[in-house]
């Protein structure tokens, strides 16, 4: 059996009294990119543990391609970026990664070319590779830490706030190494608060609430879910009306929510409806600069949240 099969994990620290997961369930299927969100206490880093074989829980099971997590052969195919990173600051990025790849028992006479191919891949300069970590920034020590996560080409990777403190770029090489792992058939379970990037990345999303599964979210049938449009447009010479606008999106069943000369607010049922709005819009001459969704799916998860906090 492929993929991590959780059932009924319970999980409690101080005796007993705080319960960090509560009779948590999943199914993760290989090959795909996993998200798990929620708010800080959720028990989202408990679950990373207990998926990794770091922390037992009181009661329930884990299996990793049908192994009990604890099989020391799951740590064979697997890597693993914590947020808190910690490094032998003396040591080079180079030799902190061969370091690493000698304790993984890899082949060593393919060391040197397999540290470098990892550098490589995780945009970390050549001319930092040779010096000291001490001297290393925020993001070099991330690129770092996911170097010595691919060592091996893992079958689960596990990546809890990869890129935290990242520049714009270095979010942008993560993004693109880790759609290339997911090609290859490597599973990724990504912890993070940047909700951007999990929807981006992520084929499916749990969202974790005081120790239990809330919902989860599968990122293609986002296709479906109804959703507000935001359409700018450069001002027409003759003006628009909010009834002209009315009549030129009725074939295409979305609603309009609000009303500004050059902008626009609409309601539409999924993907196919913006198609729909959009083409109306074209269709009538309307020079669009600009659409987004208002309200994304992973926020409206944490907007649930916040209302069901305000009526406890």
């Amino acid at each position: 059996m492929s993929g991590i099969q959780v059932e009924n994990l319970v999980k409690t620290y101080s005796r007993g009294k705080v319960r960090a997961l509560d009779g948590v369930s999943l199914a993760i299927p290989s090959g795909g990119v996993f998200g798990v969100i929620g708010p800080n206490g959720a028990g989202k880093t408990t679950l990373m543990g207990c998926l990794m074989g770091f922390l037992n829980p009181d009661s329930g099971s884990i299996h990793v391609d049908g192994m009990d997590v604890e099989d020391i052969r799951v740590r064979l195919f697997t890597g693993f970026v914590p947020e808190r990173l910690t490094f032998e600051k003396w040591m080079s990025g180079r030799s902190f990664t061969a370091y690493q790849h000698a304790l993984a028992k890899l082949p060593a006479p393919q060391r040197e070319q397999a540290v470098a191919a990892a550098l490589t891949e995780v945009g970390l300069e050549e001319t930092a590779w040779d010096r000291p970590i001490a001297k290393y920034s925020r993001g070099m020590l991330q690129r770092l830490a996911l170097a010595q996560a691919i060592l091996g080409s893992p079958r689960y990777l596990f990546l809890d706030e990869p890129t935290s403190g990242m520049d714009p770029l270095g979010v942008m090489a993560v993004r693109n190494l880790l759609a290339k792992l997911k090609k290859q058939g490597c599973t990724i379970i990504l912890n993070s608060h940047q909700l951007e990037q999990v929807d981006r990345l992520c084929d499916q999303v749990v969202f974790v609430r005081q120790g239990r599964v809330e919902a989860m979210e599968t990122q293609r049938a986002g296709e479906e879910v109804e959703r507000s449009l935001a359409v700018s447009w450069r001002k027409l010479e003759k003006g628009l009306s909010e009834a002209q606008l009315k009549t030129i999106i009725e074939p295409s069943g979305a609603q309009l929510k609000d009303f500004k000369e050059g902008q626009a607010e609409f309601l539409i049922k999924d993907d196919q409806g913006s198609e729909k709005l959009l083409a109306c819009l074209i269709q009538a001459h309307i020079p669009v600069i600009e659409a987004h969704s208002v309200e994304k799916r992973l926020e409206r998860l944490f907007m649930k949240e916040n209302d069901m906090e305000a009526k406890s």
